[in-house]
């Protein structure tokens, strides 16, 4: 096998995120609410980066479905992400950090701005935070590398992608490919609100594509119309190979040929629950891509869930990821 082929090739919205450290009477004065997430314009996307220009900040390749490839690589199952940035600084310094991390870079580039989040953390460590989508807006299934996808393991993606059109025709011809290569196809509902607006084209995608779903417990209510998580899973598992409903302290849920296993969560101090769900994906794919029976998969999964929300942000630092892939090389995650 060639090792420069990923073993997953991912389709997301890659969104650089700015971190910057402000005051808590400058969230007055630009008017947000803090420890929420806004979907901003253009117009108020300028209005806050001028706001911080001259500010210390920081960068991050942030965006559901870079983090779970970013994890993945870390540790060790080589991944790439594909998705659409901006020709501007932005977009250097995400394709920048994806090198550092040792990520495939499958990105497009378009001429608009590269999506951004700009972070603002106050002193009690609270982040607000204002997504502007951009670039990703334009990914189109031209932008499919479809001899990348072919040559992965898994093809993975996420219900944001149903934010166009043409990021939804993209997504269905991934599909396409993955279908005819043998690759297996792992989905990430990931946002409740994509759920409601898509529920009938995302039950279909589970039913007739996805070998793994992924749905917390809110989202896995409205595709089910049911508030109980194991029912919710059983309903999943009922639809696609592995169906896995995320349900917070309570644990989780996998469901597979009728049979359905709780998996207890980790007990952790939550710092930031941001990504959570996006780390989880990671530890389960790579459990499955090592073999690993569905139990310690979801072991791992929860294992990694509860180490990443005792932490600020939706990624582990550099010397966090080296200290969990030796864990999980050791496997004193146990």
């Amino acid at each position: 096998m060639d090792p420069h082929q990923p073993r997953v090739y991912g389709i997301g919205n890659p969104l650089i995120d700015i971190l910057v450290d402000v005051e808590d009477h400058d969230l007055s004065l630009l008017g947000l609410h803090k420890g929420t997430m806004h979907l901003i314009s253009s117009d108020r996307r300028m209005e806050l980066l001028d706001f911080i220009d001259g500010k210390p900040v920081s960068y991050r390749c942030g965006g559901s479905c870079p983090n779970t490839m970013i994890t993945l690589s870390a540790c060790g199952i080589p991944s790439a992400i594909a998705g659409m940035v901006g020709n501007d600084r932005f977009g250097s310094i995400y394709r920048k950090n994806l090198q550092s991390l040792k990520v495939s870079d499958a990105l497009k580039s378009f001429d608009a701005p590269t999506g951004s989040s700009i972070i603002l953390v106050t002193p009690d460590c609270e982040r607000t935070m204002n997504t502007y989508l951009g670039a990703n807006r334009y990914f189109s299934p031209e932008d499919v590398d479809e001899a990348t996808l072919a040559g992965s393991d898994l093809f993975h993606f996420t219900g944001y992608m149903w934010d166009t059109e043409n990021q939804k025709q993209a997504i269905m011809k991934g599909m396409s490919i993955a279908h005819r290569s043998g690759t297996r196809i792992s989905f990430d509902i990931a946002d409740p609100f994509a759920v409601s607006r898509n529920r009938e084209a995302f039950l279909s995608i589970i039913t007739d594509h996805a070998d793994v779903v992924f749905a917390n417990s809110e989202e896995a209510r409205i595709l089910f119309d049911r508030y109980d998580p194991y029912e919710c899973a059983k309903s999943l598992g009922r639809r696609c190979r592995i169906g896995v409903v995320k349900a917070g302290r309570n644990g989780s849920y996998i469901a597979s040929e009728d049979k359905i296993l709780r998996i207890p969560a980790y007990p952790c101090t939550p710092v930031d629950t941001t990504g959570a769900g996006d780390i989880y994906a990671s530890g389960f794919l790579y459990s499955l891509m090592h073999g690993f029976t569905l139990g310690v998969c979801g072991r791992i999964a929860s294992y990694l869930a509860s180490q990443i929300i005792e932490e600020h942000g939706a990624q582990f630092s550099l010397d966090s990821l080296e200290k969990i892939k030796k864990m999980l090389e050791k496997e004193t995650w146990n």
